[in-house]
């Protein structure tokens, strides 16, 4: 038999309801805790008003603005792997520096993706 965690949630629509809310919960706490968050939903905002403001296709909005988004998904990632280690022990370890420094350079090449696709579209519209 699997052993299944007491918190594992329930099926149908009160876990999708639940799942929301927790989803929610996410967000807020990565807004209070995380300076890094923070700054890149300041990066997404600015960029995805100039996205849509710029004359491109719908399509090189979307690529552009989903680039943004794709570097808070991952930062969130990065955030909840650093408080994973955090929670197992604050002890400095080899294995705890790889987890947090494998989980930074995830966001770094997020980054290096999003700037290559910025660069990729606005060169081959504009230039």
């Amino acid at each position: 038999m699997d052993p299944v965690s007491e918190f594992k949630s329930k099926s149908g629509l009160k876990r999708i309801y639940q799942a929301f809310w927790y989803s929610l919960d996410g967000f807020r706490s990565a807004w209070r805790h995380e300076h890094a968050f923070r700054q890149e939903v300041s990066v997404f905002v600015v960029g995805a008003i100039i996205a849509l403001i710029l004359r491109i296709s719908a399509f090189e909005k979307l690529v552009l603005i989903g680039v943004l988004l794709l570097i808070l998904i991952v930062e969130l990632i990065n955030s909840s792997i650093e408080a994973v280690v955090d929670r197992v022990s604050l002890e400095r370890h080899p294995l705890s520096k790889n987890a947090k420094d494998f989980g930074s350079a995830a966001v770094l090449l997020t980054c290096l993706l999003a700037i290559a696709t910025w660069a990729v579209v606005l060169y081959n519209r504009f230039l």
